[in-house]
């Protein structure tokens, strides 16, 4: 019962430091546009649908991996 536990936390880490590390490989493959100031600062909903839909996709993929 305990291992189970420790391997979801362990796989629940891995996973969100998967989800941090893509979005700040995509926010270095755009010098051109920040995308966290154009959806804090600037308001941009479109890009945030954008990044959520994106966050979502790769939440997703790390989930069947680990599953």
């Amino acid at each position: 019962m305990q291992t189970a536990l420790v391997n979801s936390l362990i796989y629940s880490f891995l996973g969100i430091a998967v989800l941090v590390i893509s979005f700040v490989i995509v926010e270095k493959l755009t010098p051109k546009h920040n995308l966290w100031k154009e959806i804090v600062e600037k308001h941009n909903i479109a890009l945030a649908i954008v990044a959520g839909f994106f966050m979502l996709a790769i939440a997703i993929i790390v989930a069947s991996a680990i599953h």
